[in-house]
């Protein structure tokens, strides 16, 4: 972490100073149970807790230092040592656009550089982030965010691990609405960035798909002219951002060339998924060289991902072979995106519940109804969050979709995806091959009792419906039928 002292925390967030000016902390933490001697507690206001009912809890673990928007008194009657600014979270990405460019100007007055990229889009994101930094890692200091910290709280805390020997600098940028993404690529100005898709996911929220394509365009619009956007010509939407940005742009398919269009500069050709669905593809470069990966990612849909990366990696002057090389060896970095694991009943789990959109949810059940010729399949399936008035209807999709694909079993889980479980139902599925269970102990009851030896099990749901941890749960070995008894409500903390 770039070290600040208090006075200049206080001058750079427009704050009052109310602690020694001298105290620098080493490290930023917006949780309490996370400070560590000498750290900066953020105390901001949030949806379940006021963070400035835990700035003595921060302290006692040996915070020197908090950003609040009050005074907070210690046992004494006294305030803590803090600086008082009017919103905590501003005052955050103030601190971080300023250690940014402390970095970028430290580095160029010594001749070296500070490359920083920016990825967004619908899905995908996180996949895209763990594959780019993997690649990075091997010519320099690379640091990525820790899970998918992408929104306002998040970046400043993936920049404050950066420090002066930073090479590449990876940030994720999620958004709930326009202006979202503007306002995280004013704060890190990244050289390069990659859009992926634009999908429905938060169209609730935004307003309809115009406004997030409007709001994932706003990274292209950031970057500077001789800088570079990597977008995917797959996708109408991305490809039309192309006339937002004054950067090159350097597009990726995987999608055949179309007669009246000069090939993708970044494309895959002869993609073909192996017998443990991974797919492997030549990798075509913008210098001419054609390069053979094989991916350990389970899923046509992260043929994408990886051209995403290795596109931004060469607008970042890797060679081609290093970036095939590395797509080849790195497995998924981040829990629950087709996380598989095999039980010695013969199970197999794919845990994909970490978050889902109508788009990535094709994709899973794509991918089980793939790996599943031969076997009997389960989707398992919770609700699909924030699509505003779209939501019945993409629901209903995907039930559709669930009985075409001949997914053998279909455990529809919560009354927020009812509508999941009836479209199977009217399209042609019913009685035990299509179940609807109320809550996750349920649901886990009828998983316990029915799965056999072979089954391939997907799991997949919106994040705060919590299906990645009853993935999680039958992932275990199964118990003995005496001692399972019970295991649904006591394994309850879990969920």
């Amino acid at each position: 972490m770039i070290a600040f002292t208090a006075a200049e925390i206080a001058d750079i967030t427009h704050g009052r100073l109310d602690a020694e000016p001298d105290v620098t902390p080493g490290s930023v933490v917006t949780d309490s149970r996370e400070a560590t001697a000498g750290s900066l507690y953020v105390a901001k206001p949030g949806e379940a807790a006021d963070g400035h009912d835990f700035v003595a809890a921060a302290f006692d673990r040996g915070a020197v230092l908090a950003l609040v928007e009050h005074d907070v008194n210690n046992p004494a009657g006294r305030p803590y040592p803090a600086i008082v600014v009017e919103d905590s979270v501003l005052a955050m990405g103030a601190l971080a656009a300023e250690a940014v460019r402390r970095i970028r100007e430290h580095r160029a007055a010594a001749g070296q550089a500070l490359t920083v990229i920016g990825i967004t889009g619908s899905a995908g994101k996180t996949t895209t982030k763990d594959l780019l930094a993997g690649i990075l890692t091997g010519h320099g200091e690379t640091v990525a965010p820790q899970g998918s910290y992408n929104g306002e709280v998040g970046v400043p805390l993936t920049v404050f691990k950066a420090g002066f020997e930073t090479r590449y600098l990876v940030i994720e940028m999620g958004a709930t609405g326009v202006g979202h993404i503007r306002y995280l690529a004013d704060m890190v100005r990244p050289e390069i960035g990659v859009v992926l898709c634009v999908g429905t996911a938060h169209a609730g929220e935004f307003g309809g798909v115009d406004n997030i394509a409007l709001a994932k365009g706003e990274l292209v619009e950031a970057l500077p002219a001789d800088g570079t956007a990597v977008l995917n010509l797959d996708d109408a939407r991305v490809s039309a951002m192309a006339g937002r940005t004054a950067a090159a742009v350097l597009g990726f398919s995987s999608e055949p060339a179309r007669p009246d269009a000069p090939p993708a500069p970044v494309r895959a050709e002869d993609v073909e998924l192996n017998a443990g669905g991974s797919p492997e593809f030549d990798l075509l470069l913008p210098d001419g060289t054609r390069h053979h990966v094989a991916a350990k990612l389970i899923g046509a849909h992260h043929v994408a991902n990886l051209l995403a990366a290795a596109g931004a990696a060469y607008a970042a002057g890797i060679p081609g072979a290093q970036i095939a090389a590395s797509l080849s060896a790195q497995t998924a970095a981040s829990r629950w995106r087709m996380e598989r694991t095999e039980r010695p009943d013969g199970v197999t789990i794919i845990n994909d519940a970490y978050n889902a959109n109508p788009e990535s949810m094709r994709a899973a059940l794509r991918t089980l109804a793939d790996l599943g010729r031969g076997r009997r399949t389960w989707a398992v399936l919770g609700a699909m969050l924030e699509l505003g008035e779209d939501s019945i209807r993409e629901h209903t999709a995907v039930g559709t979709q669930v009985v075409r694909l001949n997914i053998s079993r279909l455990l529809v889980i919560g009354r927020e995806a009812r509508a999941l479980y009836v479209s199977a139902v009217n399209e042609g599925s019913w009685g035990d091959e299509c179940l609807f269970a109320e809550t996750l102990d349920e649901a886990y009851d009828i998983l316990r009792t029915d799965l056999e030896p072979g089954d391939l099990v997907l799991f997949k749901s919106s994040n705060s419906i919590g299906l990645r941890h009853l993935g999680d749960r039958i992932a275990l070995p199964p118990l003995p039928p005496e001692a399972a008894v019970g295991t649904a409500t006591e394994g309850n903390t879990l969920l």
